[in-house]
């Protein structure tokens, strides 16, 4: 019988997939930020040598992701355009959830999932496998591009737009881990803010509207539309300056 998992449980359950993969691993997300135990479990399964495929499709990676992949002989990464499932599975169970590959996620988000073990479910766990595969099939291995943190991909180091503290730039997630916490109390994104997200002078600012608006017409690219898990606080809409 398939299991209903939440929260923490979800990534219990993520952790337990890779861990015990004997045969083959399969990791399917649009986003990939990998926290350090996950790196350090994928580490083992490539050091095994057995065969992992991870399919992502949302976004660049950035060149830190890129090298550590490549580091690995029987890692392969491939993209799929389009791509909004997030399943992951082994040779015996399979985790179909709301979670990306993505540190904040697992560590922050409010997540649930269905596990399916192959010997309990296994016509279920043969569909969520055939499925999986097709994406494996079609994706397109390689193809990897990163954002190098300039140009029209947009700066790699911003500021909190609350406090102005110095951080990674996060379109649709633009505070500090401290000042996100006190906005996630309450949720409003349009509740104003003090500070450029990308350059950090002085602006009223929001959530939905992290820039001013020379930073706006310089990185436009960079502030597209993104899913609504995949950042803190993200919305699945375009930002735009406050004038």
């Amino acid at each position: 019988m398939a299991e209903f998992v939440v929260r923490t449980g979800v990534s219990d359950r993520l952790e337990r997939i890779i861990k015990s993969a004997q045969e083959r691993l399969v990791l399917i997300s649009p986003y990939l930020d990998f926290n350090k135990h996950i790196k350090e479990l994928i580490e083992d399964k490539n050091r095994l040598k057995i065969d992992v495929r991870i399919i992502y499709g949302k976004r660049e990676l950035y060149p830190e992701v890129k090298t550590w992949l490549e580091a690995m002989d029987f890692v392969r990464p491939s993209f799929y355009e389009n791509l909004h499932a997030k399943c992951y599975l082994n040779e015996n169970e399979a985790l179909l959830t709301s979670m990306n590959l993505y540190e904040f996620s697992q560590v922050n988000n409010y997540e649930m999932g269905i596990l399916v073990s192959r010997e309990e479910d296994p016509d279920l766990y043969g569909a969520i496998f055939k499925e999986s595969s097709e994406i494996v099939r079609i994706s397109k291995e390689n193809p990897v591009t990163t954002t190098d943190g300039g140009g029209a991909q947009g700066p790699k180091e911003g500021f909190c737009i609350r406090c102005k503290a110095a951080m990674p730039t996060r379109p649709g997630g633009p505070y500090c881990k401290p000042c996100y916490a006190r906005w996630n109390k309450f949720k409003n994104k349009d509740y104003p803010e003090n500070h450029c997200h990308t350059c950090g002078k002085k602006h009223r600012t929001s959530l939905h509207k992290p820039l001013c608006l020379d930073c706006f017409k310089k990185y436009p690219e960079f502030f597209k539309p993104r899913p609504a898990d995949s950042r803190r606080g993200v919305v699945n809409r375009r930002v735009s300056p406050r004038s």
